[in-house]
C-alpha cells in the first residue's frame, strides 16, 4: 500500500511540473512546438525546413506513420537547426549560370512507398546524423518513368569513413571511385560522397586524384558539394536528386526536360567525358536502348572515333558491362547500336572480325536469333545463362579455327577442336574476362555438339543425363535453323521427338538407328622387341 501511494505521488508531481512548464512557456514557443510537430509527422519523424511546410501537405502526409510528439526542447532545437541551413530550402537559385529547379512533392510522382525500405533506412540515418542525403541516379529516373528500379543509389556529403562509422553493415569498396556498400542481406545500398572538380593544385595525393595522359581518370576521390556532384555525373537523366528531408526533386542540369523529350545527353564536353571514362560510351548505348530514347547528336558524334579507348579498360569491368548490355531485355537492339558505333568489335573482336558485308553469314544470323530469344525469355521472367549466350556467339569462330588446325596440322578433328576452344577463349578473354565457371560450361556445350550425332546404344540416354544437355540441344536447334542442312535439321528433330517419347518409343527410335560402329582396339606396343610386339598394319 505504501509503495502504491509513492507511485501516485510521483505521478502527481510529474504532472504539476508539466503544467507549470507549459504555463511558463511563451505563446510563440507553443506555436512553434505545434508547427514543428506537424513537420515531423509529415517527414516521417524527420525535421524539415520551414519552406517545405506547404509542400509536405500532399499525400505524403497520408503515408506517414503515426508517432509520438517530441519534447518541446528537442523540437525547438531542431527547428533552429533547420533555420541555420538556408541552402536546403527548395527555392530557385543559380549555380554556374545554370538554373536549379526544385520540384515540390505535389508536382512529381515519387513516393516513399516505391522506395526500398533499406534505402529509406540509410537515408534517414544519414539525415538524422546531420548529413545531407539524396536518392540519385537510375532509381530516381526509373521512378519518374513509372518503372521499378533495379537498385537504389544514395549520395551524401558524408565521407566514406564517416559512413562506415554510422553503419556496422558497411563495406568500403573501390580505389578509383571510393564507395560505401551498405549490406542488407542480398540487397546492397550503394552510397557515394559528393564528387568535386579536379584541380591539380588541390592535392598531390595520388589516391585522391590521378589522371592518365590520355585523359582517363585513374582516381576520382575529390569530394565537393551537391552542385559539383551534379556536374560530375555522366548523363542529365541520371543527375536528378530526391531529397528525403522535404521530398522535393532537385534538377541541376535540365535532366527532367531531357527525360520528357527522350534524349540521352552527356553532361559537359562529350570527348573530354569519354576520355575520362570510356565506359560512358557503352552506357550511352545501353540507356538509349533500355529507355527507348535517342542519343543526342553531340553526345553520339565522338563515339565512333573514340571506341578504341575501351581497350584500356580492365577486361573484368567490360565483362560486367557486356552482361548489362546483352542480358537486360534489349539485347538485340543494343547489339545493333553497338555495331553502328563501332563498339561491338572492341568487346568481341573474335566475332567482329568474321562479319560479312550483308550480315547474312550463319554466325551473324545465330547471334541475332539468340539475342532475340534472350530478350523474349527476360520479358517472360525466365532465367538466362550468360554461358549459353557466349557459347552461341563463339561457336562458329571455334569450328572455323578447328578446321584450320586440322587441315594445316594434320590433327584429328577432336584434338583440333580442343585446341581451337583454348585459342578462341584466350583471345576473347583479352577483351572480356569471362570467368572460369562460365568458360567451363561453354566447353561442355561445345563438346556435346560433337557427341549429339552419336545416339546408338545407350549413348542417347547418357547424353540426356548430362547437366548441360538442354543448353547443347538449344544450340543444336539454333544451328539447324540458320544453316538449313538436312542432316542437321533431321538430327534436331530426332532429339526433339526422343525427349518427348516414353521409354518404349525411345528404345524403338534407337533400334531404328542400327548398331553403333565398333572401334578397333589395338594393344599398346611393347617397350621391347620380341614376339609380343605388334606389327604395323600395312593397309
Amino acid at each position: 500500500m505504501t509503495s502504491r501511494c509513492t507511485i501516485f505521488n510521483r505521478v502527481a508531481n510529474f504532472c504539476r511540473n508539466i503544467l507549470s512548464r507549459n504555463t511558463d512557456a511563451s505563446p510563440e514557443d507553443v506555436e512553434q512546438h505545434r508547427d514543428t510537430s506537424r513537420d515531423i509527422q509529415a517527414a516521417g519523424k524527420r525535421p524539415v525546413t520551414h519552406s517545405a511546410h506547404a509542400q509536405t501537405a500532399s499525400k505524403e502526409q497520408n503515408t506517414a506513420q503515426p508517432h509520438k510528439t517530441a519534447p518541446i526542447k528537442k523540437t525547438v532545437r531542431q527547428s533552429q537547426r533547420a533555420d541555420s541551413t538556408p541552402e536546403k530550402r527548395p527555392t530557385m537559385t543559380t549555380v554556374n549560370d545554370e538554373n536549379i529547379t526544385v520540384i515540390p512533392r505535389s508536382e512529381h510522382p515519387i513516393s516513399r512507398s516505391d522506395i526500398s525500405d533499406n534505402a529509406l533506412k540509410v537515408l534517414y540515418r544519414l539525415n538524422k546524423s546531420g548529413f545531407e542525403a539524396y536518392l540519385v541516379g537510375g532509381g530516381v529516373r526509373d521512378l519518374l518513368l513509372g518503372q521499378k528500379p533495379k537498385d537504389f543509389d544514395i549520395t551524401t556529403n558524408a565521407t566514406p569513413e564517416q559512413i562506415r562509422k554510422l553503419f556496422r553493415n558497411c563495406r568500403l569498396v573501390g580505389r578509383r571511385f571510393r564507395l560505401a556498400h551498405i549490406m542488407f542481406g542480398p540487397e546492397i545500398i550503394e552510397v557515394a560522397t559528393f564528387r568535386g572538380h579536379h584541380d591539380q593544385n588541390v592535392s598531390d595525393d595520388k589516391n585522391l586524384s590521378a589522371q592518365a595522359q590520355n585523359g582517363m581518370l585513374l582516381r576520382d576521390n575529390i569530394f565537393g558539394s551537391i552542385e559539383e556532384d551534379a556536374i560530375r555525373r555522366d548523363f542529365t537523366v541520371n543527375s536528378l536528386y530526391y531529397n528525403i528531408e522535404d521530398f522535393t526533386l532537385r534538377d541541376y542540369v535540365n535532366g527532367l526536360k531531357d527525360l520528357k523529350a527522350g534524349v540521352i545527353r552527356l553532361i559537359g564536353d562529350p570527348e573530354t567525358r569519354y576520355r575520362e571514362d570510356p565506359v560512358r560510351m557503352l552506357r550511352a548505348v545501353r540507356f538509349a536502348c533500355k529507355l527507348n530514347m535517342s542519343i543526342e547528336p553531340k553526345t553520339a558524334e565522338p563515339i565512333y572515333q573514340l571506341a578504341h579507348l575501351l581497350r584500356e579498360i580492365p577486361s573484368a569491368r567490360l565483362f560486367e558491362e557486356s552482361l548489362k548490355l546483352l542480358q537486360a531485355g534489349q539485347g538485340y537492339a543494343t547489339y545493333k547500336m553497338l555495331k553502328k558505333y563501332g563498339l561491338f568489335e572492341q568487346l568481341f573482336p573474335v566475332v567482329a572480325s568474321r562479319f560479312t558485308d550483308n550480315s547474312d553469314s550463319p554466325m551473324e544470323k545465330i547471334i541475332e536469333q539468340v539475342l532475340k530469344n534472350t530478350d523474349f525469355r527476360l520479358k517472360n521472367d525466365k532465367r538466362v545463362n550468360p554461358a549459353f549466350l557466349f557459347a552461341v556467339m563463339l561457336w562458329y569462330p571455334v569450328t572455323e579455327h578447328a578446321e584450320k588446325l586440322s587441315q594445316e596440322g594434320g590433327l584429328a578433328y577432336y584434338d583440333a577442336f580442343a585446341l581451337a576452344m583454348n585459342d578462341i577463349l584466350d583471345e576473347q578473354c583479352r577483351s572480356i574476362a569471362i570467368p572460369k565457371r562460365i568458360t567451363t560450361t561453354m566447353r561442355d556445350i561445345w563438346l556435346l555438339q560433337l557427341r549429339l550425332p552419336r545416339r546408338q546404344g545407350r549413348r542417347a540416354n547418357k547424353l540426356m543425363e548430362h547437366p548441360k544437355f538442354r543448353a547443347a540441344f538449344d544450340l543444336l536447334e539454333l544451328r539447324a535453323n540458320v544453316e538449313h542442312r538436312n542432316e542437321l535439321q533431321e538430327l534436331a528433330l530426332w532429339w526433339t521427338d526422343f525427349q518427348q517419347a516414353n521409354n518404349i518409343k525411345q528404345r524403338e527410335m534407337i533400334s531404328e538407328l542400327g548398331s553403333a560402329p565398333t572401334r578397333r582396339r589395338h594393344r599398346p606396343r611393347s617397350s621391347q622387341g620380341g614376339t609380343g610386339a605388334r606389327r604395323p598394319n600395312k593397309s
